[in-house]
């Protein structure tokens, strides 16, 4: 077999493959067999039927597609290993020669990776924020562990911003009820903006048993985007109670004894965050800093597919939030060129920050034990709610190792270059990497041997977790938008 390469452009080569014929045979033979399991001619049985007969019914040319079709797959992938080439997607394949008994020939156009070598990275230096915990932190992680403990009485009077009202909502349009926009016994929080456009403003100032009726549009299913009348209910306004800060409140809502030591804890959880924030910062601008000294053209159908994907990932969240495209654009205050401007330079970075860690993984000559597999697998498990050996079966059926191979490369490649980068904080201060992950993972073992504290705990994690549909611009061109739009004040609903 013969291989020329033509390069297109720096991203794309075409392969001129030439076959001679005798290495098809294995090939027609499996495509005689096959039609013959599928031809009936008198006096032979399914499979037995000759080669010559299979060419007289069915005819030649019919068998040499059938080989060829089979043989294709084999020969692009050789052609494509000793061309020593990074093919990326699907190839353009055209048959070019078919001489019955002589030659078989084709061309395959295909994106590459482009061919370059990282340059050295040490001595780069990158800046992250100080992993500081302030007072107003600790008190705002308090003051969530206070509401989830907070409870609701009855108020003898009209609803007022920050109460809790029970109430039915109808929806109509043209005098017909909107089944979907509709609802009764709903716990809102009055003053949240949560729901539908113009809701708090209908509901202050009304007592239990009070109605009002405004116009809105809807947000959501069937009819979104229409406008409709509203018919707010009040049935009840309930005010909420936050417990006292003291130790009593400590003891209900963790393992401590006193409010002092509830606070320390917070302090102590909160830092091991802005800790963690700071080790991915840290990762994020290495990266960002080495991609700097690299200049490398990208395939252009390559990042078109990182775009396609992006955003359909942020429609599919869009949608599960109950929010539509226009909406989250208007909460951006962007317009969509912005919008679709930041995704594609996004896109573009991913691309290139893969090649380079790609290239660098062959350069440092890392490769991946079963062991990184396995804990890759576990780690990816455990965030999703799912068993390690049902994810692994999944990724071993759907074909999906290899891509699990490229990302724990990938990961590999970036720590090396973290390890060869100054780290310095905003204060000036030196970070030693591998020493604050080695104390991290102290304290993360210490934290799971522990027992109770996951309240608090939680609490920490609920500061630093909360986000906004208006938090969601940078989180599309990253990975996953946040839009979560929906009211989860039920849970809070309970009588003193």
């Amino acid at each position: 077999m013969k291989t020329d390469v033509e390069e297109l452009t720096p991203t794309r080569v075409k392969l001129t493959v030439e076959v001679p014929f005798d290495e098809l045979k294995p090939n027609l033979d499996k495509a005689y067999k096959e039609i013959s399991q599928q031809v009936r001619i008198k006096g032979f049985r399914p499979g037995k039927v000759p080669a010559p007969l299979i060419d007289k019914y069915v005819g030649r040319g019919a068998v040499l597609q059938e080989a060829v079709n089979d043989a294709l797959p084999e020969l692009y992938g050789r052609a494509v290993e000793e061309s020593e080439i990074f093919v990326l997607g699907q190839p353009d394949v055209e048959v070019t020669e078919l001489d019955d008994g002589t030659q078989f020939a084709f061309t395959a156009e295909v994106d590459i990776r482009p061919k370059f070598e990282v340059p050295d990275y040490d001595g780069l230096e990158v800046v992250v924020d100080d992993a500081e915990v302030t007072d107003e932190q600790v008190d705002e992680t308090i003051g969530n562990l206070r509401e989830r403990f907070a409870s609701l009485t009855n108020a003898e009077r009209a609803a007022e911003e920050g109460d809790f009202a029970s109430i039915d909502l109808v929806a109509k349009i043209d005098g017909e009820q909107v089944e979907d926009a509709s609802t009764t016994g709903y716990s809102y929080e009055v003053g949240s903006k949560s729901s539908i456009e113009g809701l708090d403003e209908a509901i202050t100032g009304l007592a239990a048993g009070e109605e009002k009726t405004f116009t809105s549009t809807l947000a959501g299913g069937e009819h979104a985007g229409e406008e409709a009348e509203i018919t707010v209910t009040v049935q009840s306004v309930k005010v909420k109670n936050l417990p006292d800060l003291d130790d009593e409140f400590a003891q209900l809502a963790s393992e401590f004894d006193t409010i002092d030591e509830l606070r320390e804890d917070v302090r102590t959880r909160l830092g091991r965050q802005v800790k963690l924030q700071q080790l991915s910062e840290a990762r994020d601008k290495a990266l960002e800093a080495l991609l700097e000294k690299v200049d490398i053209p990208l395939p252009e159908k390559v990042v078109e597919e990182e775009i396609g994907r992006r955003n359909q990932q942020l429609e599919q969240q869009l949608q599960m939030a109950g929010m539509t495209k226009e909406d989250y654009l208007k909460e951006e205050e962007k317009s969509a060129e912005e919008f679709d401007t930041e995704v594609a330079d996004a896109a573009r970075l991913a691309v290139k920050g893969g090649f380079v860690l790609d290239q660098l993984a062959v350069q440092e000559e890392l490769g991946v034990e079963n062991e990184e597999l396995s804990e890759y697998v576990v780690t990816q498990a455990m965030q999703m709610g799912v068993q390690p050996q049902q994810l692994a079966e999944y990724l071993t059926q759907n074909n999906q190792l290899p891509a699990i191979v490229s990302e724990v490369l990938r990961s590999k490649a970036l720590n090396l270059v973290v390890e060869h980068v100054t780290v310095k904080d905003e204060s000036g201060n030196e970070i030693d990497v591998e020493a604050v992950q080695r104390e991290l993972n102290g304290e993360t073992v210490q934290a799971e041997g522990a027992e109770g504290g996951e309240t608090a705990e939680d609490a920490a994690g609920a500061a630093e977790s909360e986000e906004t549909p208006a938090e969601t611009a940078e989180a599309a061109a990253e990975e996953a938008p946040a839009a979560d739009a929906k009211d989860e004040q039920d849970t809070k609903d309970k009588d003193a």
